[in-house]
């Protein structure tokens, strides 16, 4: 199904039940959250491809954080969701935390899975130079690191149908409006840090401790900014652990969500 804006979306599970929106990273699309939503049956559950990526139309001009939020408002709109618990994996976590932030009364409950925070210097030069590297040559020249950041080395040598997987995604972003949305990736995080009013929903702060990118450090000063937050580090994991190792992920996300939702 498509919106009116271009935002492809699907919403599956009861009508009367409360909604959850799940929001995937960059350079990935909606078809992130098969390993998810099969634990979330009991939710109204709504999956989306995110501006420019999967079969959403591509931004107009470079886009920023909060127009990112805004697509997600457009499309509750559209569908007259008046609110919903929002789950958000790396740039998505950005995203629901602008969401939250623009639409406070909107947000029932958030997830955040292996998102950043403020980056030390060197990690900002680190993610500025990758940007740099797909101006000139488009996800293909990132993606093969990516995979390595993302999965532990037992799964990069047994799991060749995830990594074939996760390269297809990465790789079939458009070169032009690829490098737009990693813009947003390193630079988005300053729409959110120390949000002012505090979030005041209910959250769950989640990554894994060899997630090098988005790891405990990290995770700790988000969960820090909201009062109402738990924190849960995976224990031998990397960014990719909804894909890697489900259950680890979908345990506490779904008692997490099933309390504060139901």
């Amino acid at each position: 199904m498509i919106d009116p804006h271009g935002t492809v979306y699907d919403l599956t599970g009861p009508e009367d039940a409360p909604v959850v929106v799940l929001i995937h990273g960059l350079g990935l699309n909606r078809a992130v959250w098969q390993w998810l939503t099969p634990d979330l049956a009991r939710f109204r559950v709504l999956t989306y491809d995110l501006i420019g990526h999967g079969q959403t139309a591509p931004p107009e001009g470079q886009p920023v954080l909060q127009d990112l939020a805004a697509q997600l408002a457009n499309l509750l709109d559209h569908l007259t969701i008046d609110k919903a618990a929002i789950v958000g994996f790396s740039l998505g976590g950005m995203i629901a935390r602008r969401f939250a932030q623009d639409y406070p009364t909107r947000t029932t409950a958030l997830v955040i899975l292996h998102s950043a925070h403020r980056r030390s210097e060197k990690a900002q030069g680190a993610i500025l130079f990758r940007v740099a590297q797909a101006e000139a040559e488009g996800p293909a020249a990132t993606v093969e690191l990516a995979l390595q950041r993302w999965y532990t080395e037992a799964a990069q040598a047994n799991r060749p149908d995830l990594m074939d997987l996760t390269r297809q995604w990465v790789l079939a972003n458009d070169p032009k409006i690829y490098p737009k949305l990693y813009r947003i990736l390193a630079h988005g995080v300053d729409e959110i840090v120390a949000p002012q009013p505090p979030i005041t929903c209910p959250a769950l702060v989640l990554t894994g401790d060899e997630d090098t990118g988005n790891g405990p450090e990290m995770s700790v000063a988000i969960a820090t900014e909201i009062p109402r937050s738990r924190l849960v580090i995976l224990k031998g994991l990397r960014h990719m652990a909804l894909a890697e190792d489900p259950q680890a992920v979908n345990r506490p996300v779904t008692d997490f969500l099933t309390e504060v939702l139901t």
